[in-house]
């Protein structure tokens, strides 16, 4: 039976079922420290395979469109970080300065890569861009985001020194990434085989650091401090600033002359945050008590933007079908 395109896929039922796991049923004592080690492991592995999924060539390409790129790369580190900031005064009468600072977390994130270069597909648009933008905005998230957060978020947070997040960042992230990247020959034909098998590994690893993220923000109080007012609150913020990146993003695609393609590829490049990094990437950053207030507007907002993306590319798809 067809999905209909505006409905949440499996897996983001999965995510708000673990979610709900976490809340009801927290990790504590001896499994608490155990999750612990497992969780590293798991974002260590989750990293090697983004670096063994990076093709060189897909960024040798990407050189010759670097117009595209810088314009996608532009809404992602620059564009939302400034929406974030800018529209303080607007966000903070609906969320409490936590969840801000998780708002501002967000925005401070890489593009995602399975979504945009599947919704890309799909809308026909420029797939090798996609890839090549998605790929560039990983490697650039590992090493860029630590010192956004450590400049502008980490002081009212209580994560660790900047250079404690530089080293971590670099062990537990950059030092997995590059082995998967500089490996990819022997293990490419491994994950030929391996299919679909590598999104279970890799969708699986981020499902458990958020249960871990959660689970140690539950037992901190999270419920306590967050009510349902404020998670609808989330939600208008995640929307407004999806519509502003969308409308930003591809407003200048279409003033820069780019063609129906590649204004298809810079929408669902530069509008979208990663999940796959920014869960991980939490672990490392902020303090157990912290991480999971940071990653729920990141949630809100991967939800919505799929949703959003998914009826949009429908409609691009049936559009290109009838030209």
């Amino acid at each position: 039976m067809k999905r209909i395109p505006f409905l949440p896929d499996t897996y983001t039922f999965l995510l708000v079922g673990t979610v709900v796991l976490a809340s009801v049923l927290p990790a504590t004592g001896v499994f608490a420290i155990v999750l612990k080690y497992v969780t590293t492991f798991a974002i260590a592995l989750l990293f090697f395979l983004h670096g063994a999924k990076l093709s060189r060539q897909a960024i040798l390409n990407g050189i010759t469109h670097w117009r595209l790129h810088a314009l996608i790369l532009g809404c992602t580190f620059v564009f939302f970080p400034v929406m974030g900031f800018a529209l303080k005064p607007l966000m903070l009468p609906l969320v409490n300065a936590e969840l801000y600072q998780g708002v501002l977390y967000m925005c401070m994130l890489p593009a995602t890569v399975q979504s945009a270069v599947a919704l890309t597909g799909i809308a026909r648009g420029n797939v090798p861009a996609a890839v090549c933008s998605a790929s560039v905005s990983t490697l650039l998230g590992i090493m860029v985001t630590p010192f956004l957060v450590n400049e502008l978020i980490a002081p009212t947070t209580g994560a660790t020194s900047p250079v404690d997040s530089i080293i971590n960042i670099f062990a537990q992230l950059m030092l997995p990434f590059l082995a998967g990247h500089f490996l990819r020959p022997y293990f490419d034909s491994a994950f030929r085989k391996a299919g679909k098998g590598l999104s279970y590994i890799d969708r699986g690893s981020i499902l458990l650091v958020i249960y871990s993220a959660f689970g140690a923000a539950v037992v901190e109080g999270i419920w306590q401090q967050i009510s349902a007012v404020m998670v609808m609150g989330l939600v208008v913020i995640s929307l407004v600033f999806l519509a502003l990146a969308m409308g930003f993003v591809y407003g200048l695609a279409k003033l820069f002359g780019f063609s129906r393609e590649d204004r298809i590829t810079a929408l669902f490049g530069g509008a979208q945050k990663s999940l796959a990094s920014g869960v991980p990437m939490s672990q490392v950053l902020f303090v157990p008590s912290v991480a999971g207030v940071m990653v729920l507007p990141l949630m809100i907002f991967h939800l919505l933007q799929l949703i959003v993306s998914s009826m949009l590319a429908q409609r691009w798809h049936r559009q290109a079908k009838t030209e």
